[in-house]
């Protein structure tokens, strides 16, 4: 693949998030009297901004999602975002491209401060030229907004720059920016979701996504 900028989705693309954030929605369910024993069934969590989903999953008004999102960081900034694991093989996708002098970004709706702190951690950090996330106020937590603001930033020709996630929302995002997208279909995004936003390519396998850039 031709592409000289490459975008990452980092929950569900580049780490197994599962752990960290299903516990930690746990965490503030709790806090705010709701009891989930099964963590399989907040899973649904993980990829689209919080905020959004504590109002769409529990019909919090915003007000109470807001509340639901501070209990949620206050276990995920100390221990949520050390339980995940980095996908197998990533890291040596990561070196095949760097080797290729392409650049690469992450695009996540987390907030910066927590994704910088994970690549930090599991020492992925230094891949990337920058990490572009959220803020903690909730700004950028769109996909579209956010992939503008760093495609603005950085100065990205958006036809040679390449979206890859495993959620509607990189997809989305990439879409409306006028960048060709990659679903991968290991991470948290059915196989419906993602065909429905008709991506540019669909990889099933994070080894099917390293072939393909192997072959330029």
């Amino acid at each position: 693949m031709h592409y000289q900028n490459i975008l990452f989705d980092l929950d569900g693309t580049l780490t197994d998030p599962r752990e960290g954030i299903t516990r930690s929605i746990q965490f503030a369910l709790g806090r705010l009297g709701i009891d989930e024993p099964d963590l399989s069934k907040l899973e649904h969590f993980i990829g689209p901004p919080l905020l959004q989903a504590f109002m769409q999953f529990y019909a919090f008004d915003e007000a109470k999602a807001w509340e639901a999102v501070g209990f949620y960081r206050e276990r995920f900034k100390v221990t949520g975002l050390y339980e995940n694991l980095v996908f197998e093989g990533v890291v040596d996708l990561l070196e095949t491209l760097a080797n290729q002098d392409r650049h690469l970004y992450i695009a996540t709706s987390k907030p910066w401060v927590f994704a910088r702190e994970i690549a930090r951690h599991f020492d992925f950090a230094k891949h990337f030229k920058v990490i572009y996330g959220s803020e903690l106020d909730g700004t950028r937590t769109d996909k579209v907004e956010l992939i503008r603001h760093l495609m603005s930033e950085e100065g990205l020709d958006p036809k040679q720059t390449l979206m890859i996630g495993d959620r509607k929302h990189d997809l989305i995002g990439a879409k409306r920016n006028g960048l060709d997208m990659a679903a991968v279909g290991y991470g948290f995004g059915s196989y419906e979701e993602l065909a429905a936003e008709s991506p540019t390519y669909h990889f099933a396998t994070l080894a099917e996504l390293h072939r393909a850039f192997l072959k330029g």
